[in-house]
C-alpha cells in the first residue's frame, strides 16, 4: 500500500498484513485537539476549521454526521476528495459529481496537505482530516477523535445536539471501544485477511457480535438505551454499508443486515433521522469499495445490488426515547 516516507510518496512502504495474515490498521499521527478553552493552542471558533473527507469512507463519514447533526455546516467547512483511489492516493476531482476541488490549496492529491502540514511525515495519508485554516495544518486525522470533538467543543455554534450526553458518557465510550474490533474494523479484517485463520477468526467475531445487538436493540431503541449517541453514529457507518459492499466485496456473507429482524429496522431508524440519510452517497461507497482493491476485486465491477429501501417504515417510534426533538421530521 501507499504512504508519505520523510514527506515523500512510496507506493511500496506499507503492508497492511502481518506475518499471520491478518489486518492490522496504523495508528494516525496527528493527534491535536479543539478545545473550548482560552489556553488551547486550538480553539473552537466558526469558519475557522475545514474538513477532506470521502463519502465512500465509513471513517469520514462519522465526521460528516457529527457535523451535520450539530447543526455546524455553516461553522465547519468541507472537501470531498474523489471515491476512486489509485496508487497516487486520494485524489481532488471536481469534475466529478459529489467531488469537489481544495478548495484552499487547488491541491491535486491530499497527500500534499499532509506534507503541507508535516514535511517529513511518514505515514498513510486517510480520510477524514480536520484542518486549521488559522495555522494552515492539521489538527487531527483520527475520526473518533474529530468525532467527539465537533460534539463536544463547538456547543455556541450549532444546535443544542448533544450525542455524549451527562450520564452516559462511560457506557457510550464502552460501547464504541466494543463494536469497533469486531464490527467497525471486523469487516476489513475479514476482507483484507491473508490466510483462511484470519478470515475464519475475522468473520466469526463480526457475526457473533452483531447477532448480540440484534438482540440487545430489540428491547432498546438506540445502544446507550433511550437516547441517540456517537455510539449509534460508529455503528451505523458500517451497518449502511454493510449489504452493498461488506457483505460481497469482504466476503462477510453468513447474514445480509436486511435479513436480521432488529438491526435492519434501527438501522432504517437512524438513517431516516433528519441529517443522517442525506449524507449517505451509497454510488460513492461502492464505486471506492470495488474499485479501489484490485487484490481483492482486481476485475473492478461494480456489484448491482441489493436494492434496499432505506425509507422503509422502521415501526421503532413505540420503544422508549428518540431522537432529540431537534432532529424529529414533522412527519414523525
Amino acid at each position: 500500500m501507499n504512504m508519505l516516507v520523510d514527506g515523500e510518496w512510496r507506493t511500496d512502504a506499507f503492508k497492511s498484513t502481518n506475518d499471520d495474515g491478518e489486518f492490522e490498521r496504523q495508528t494516525t499521527p496527528f493527534r491535536d485537539q479543539i478545545r473550548d478553552d482560552p489556553e488551547a493552542r486550538f480553539q473552537p471558533e466558526t469558519g475557522r476549521y475545514h474538513l477532506y473527507v470521502c463519502n465512500a469512507c465509513p471513517w469520514a463519514h462519522r465526521t460528516l454526521l457529527a457535523r451535520s447533526l450539530n447543526g455546524l455546516e455553516d461553522v465547519i467547512s468541507v472537501d470531498y476528495v474523489d471515491p476512486f483511489r489509485d496508487e497516487g492516493g486520494w485524489q481532488f476531482t471536481p469534475e466529478k459529481e459529489g467531488c469537489t476541488e481544495d478548495s484552499l490549496y487547488g491541491s491535486d492529491y491530499l497527500r500534499e496537505l499532509y506534507a503541507e502540514a508535516d514535511p517529513d511525515a511518514t505515514c498513510r495519508v486517510t480520510v477524514p482530516v480536520l484542518w486549521d485554516k488559522k495555522e494552515e495544518t492539521i489538527v487531527n486525522n483520527e475520526s473518533a477523535e474529530i468525532l467527539r470533538m465537533l460534539d463536544t467543543e463547538f456547543g455556541e455554534y450549532g444546535t443544542d445536539i448533544d450525542l455524549y450526553p451527562e450520564g452516559y458518557q462511560e457506557e457510550v465510550d464502552q460501547l464504541i471501544e466494543d463494536i469497533y474490533e469486531p464490527i467497525n474494523n471486523g469487516v476489513y479484517r475479514a476482507g483484507f485477511a491473508k490466510s483462511q485463520e484470519a478470515y475464519d477468526e475475522a468473520v466469526t467475531e463480526l457475526f457473533d457480535a452483531l447477532d448480540y445487538y440484534d438482540e440487545l436493540l430489540a428491547d432498546q431503541r438506540y445502544l446507550a438505551g433511550d437516547r441517540l449517541t456517537e455510539a449509534d453514529i460508529c455503528l451505523f457507518t458500517t451497518l449502511v454499508r454493510f449489504d452493498q459492499v461488506y457483505h460481497t466485496h469482504f466476503m462477510c456473507n453468513r447474514q445480509f443486515i436486511h435479513q436480521y429482524d432488529t438491526l435492519w429496522p434501527y438501522l432504517r431508524d437512524l438513517y431516516q433521522t433528519p441529517g443522517v440519510g442525506e449524507t449517505v452517497v451509497m454510488d460513492h461507497i461502492k464505486e471506492h469499495y470495488y474499485t479501489t482493491h484490485p487484490d481483492v476485486t482486481p476485475t473492478r465491477i461494480i456489484a448491482t445490488g441489493p436494492e434496499l429501501d432505506f425509507d422503509q417504515p422502521h415501526e421503532r417510534d413505540e420503544l422508549p426515547g428518540g431522537p432529540p426533538s431537534e432532529l424529529v421530521s414533522p412527519t414523525q
